[in-house]
């Protein structure tokens, strides 16, 4: 069923749209939660497992350390006090992916609460969203229905059930209402999971690949017809795993809550499914509250007390996070704010920030990433990151340019072979031969025969008309196949003709 949908301009007027966002992050440690099976991505069905993985009677849980530690430091990054003491609780439903048919959270003592992250958006405004909690529980297994359309339950035969995923560690962060957004809710919610994305990243306890489901946000929507009112009824989108869809889920809602309040119904709170094709959500299941969950505290794990020396020797070892480092940078590579938002959005700062250190110049590196290879990455519809060229590559191939034995137009030759996998710049050059012709003499010759195969041209040049140079330097760079250095070109062709520019 099409859902009716209000202009988004005209629902934003009329409503202050609310959000709240939940994030989970599968953390990168190199076993489960709770037991010693492999936390890897991929793998046959059913073959990262052991007996507690299964839910096996009799199997207990122990708790790893590492995915504790990454939990304090994602904590500590998003601002948050890390508690003294908290426990882990079980959440009681049936879940087909998790065998014990409850999943192990923390419920009402979380490892981390009252926090806050500065968000910068698209136009450098920075904007404050205030974190509620971020605790740490296991992640589900994988259902997979067979014999429906599209992979959906309804119309399967049957479903399978991986238990691979099954307890890989995780930790959701809860945002408190997010308010104050206006027009720009779906920029805001975007740009902070990117935020947080990037954080995660920054702090190497997770590979954060959105497209492998690493990080997955649920997408809280109200409105209210004032900022004043009382918050409205929520709607959960689930499971959204791309910044556009994030944007898009938000949007969306907005207008198809506005579309039901401004005709007099209600919003039913319940969860949402997110269609990427066209960036719709549709009806899932009604929302449980928390008390429907059942929580109560774990018997087989025993409570957390993270030492105070502990947590203030993590504190000491987080690195440069994302805003800071992006700040200093700028200074440092002279950027103008407007060069480092595109170089943020285009995803080539960390690429740019390797070409540098591998050598090239910053505005040298911000050319070949945000120029040539940006439209390399759009032709080919691929992130920037996947493209097959190293920072280290492209800080050589500016290198050849700088020492003269490339011009710009042979460089872009060689990169194409670097790209096409015929080896690092230096290879290529030699393999096509493509270095710039630096002989006086062979340079010399090639002007000379140019002059005699066009006296009218030289005649012109003798008579003052200087331009017309310019068809004896495309003749030379013709007869050089582009291999020549134009300008050392020009400068022999006045020499030789004996003009004075």
């Amino acid at each position: 069923m099409m859902e009716d949908l209000m202009d988004y301009e005209d629902a934003v007027k009329q409503f202050d749209p609310v959000l709240g966002i939940e994030v989970h992050v599968e953390l990168g440690t190199k076993t489960k939660m709770f037991d010693a099976a492999p936390n890897a991505f991929g793998g046959d069905p059913n073959t990262f497992v052991t007996p507690v993985s299964l839910g096996l009677p009799g199997s207990l849980p122990v708790v790893n350390h590492k995915a504790v530690e990454y939990a304090i430091k994602i904590g500590l990054a998003l601002n948050c006090e890390i508690a003294e003491y908290c426990r882990f609780a079980r959440k009681n439903y049936f879940y087909p992916d998790l065998t014990k048919a409850f999943q192990t959270s923390q419920y009402d003592e979380p490892i981390a609460h009252d926090g806050y992250v500065d968000v910068e958006l698209e136009d450098g405004e920075m904007f404050r969203v205030n974190i509620e909690r971020a605790h740490m529980e296991e992640d589900a297994g994988k259902n997979t229905h067979v014999g429906g359309a599209d992979g959906r339950i309804h119309g399967a035969d049957h479903s399978l059930v991986d238990y691979n995923r099954a307890g890989v560690p995780l930790v959701e962060i809860v945002t408190r209402p997010i308010e104050g957004a206006g027009e720009r809710a779906p920029e805001v919610a975007a740009a902070y999971v990117r935020s947080l994305r990037d954080i995660f990243r920054t702090l190497e306890v997770s590979e954060a690949r959105m497209e492998r489901g690493n990080v997955r946000a649920d997408i809280n929507v109200s409105l209210r017809p004032s900022p004043d009112a009382p918050l409205g009824t929520r709607s959960e989108t689930k499971n959204v795993n791309s910044f556009r869809g994030i944007e898009r889920a938000v949007r969306f809602e907005i207008q198809r809550h506005a579309a039901i309040l401004s005709a007099g119904g209600t919003v039913i709170q319940e969860t949402r499914h997110f269609h990427e094709e066209d960036g719709s959500t549709s009806s899932g299941r009604e929302k449980s509250d928390a008390e429907d969950y059942r929580y109560f505290p774990e018997p087989d794990l025993v409570p957390l007390a993270p030492s105070r020396e502990w947590v203030e020797q993590l504190r000491a070892e987080l690195p440069e996070l994302p805003v800071a480092k992006r700040r200093r940078l700028r200074t440092e590579w002279s950027y103008s704010d407007k060069e480092m938002r595109d170089v943020v959005n285009a995803g080539a700062l960390e690429l740019i920030e390797s070409t540098v250190e591998a050598g090239a110049s910053p505005a040298a590196a911000r050319k070949w990433w945000m120029g040539e290879l940006a439209r390399t990455a759009k032709q080919n519809e691929v992130a920037l990151e996947d493209l097959t060229v190293a920072p280290e590559q492209i800080a050589q191939l500016q290198k050849l340019v700088d020492d003269g034995r490339l011009t710009d137009k042979l460089a872009r030759q060689v990169l194409e072979g670097v790209l096409a996998g015929e080896g690092d710049p230096e290879q290529v050059v030699q393999a096509r031969g493509l270095e710039v012709v630096s002989d006086e003499g062979a340079l010399t010759s090639a002007v000379q025969e140019a002059l005699d195969a066009n006296p009218d041209v030289v005649e012109k040049i003798k008579g003052g008309k200087v331009k017309a140079a310019g068809a004896l330097v495309g003749a030379v760079m013709k007869a050089t196949r582009g291999q020549a250095d134009a300008a050392r070109v020009r400068e022999l062709i006045m020499e030789m003709v004996g003009v004075e520019e």
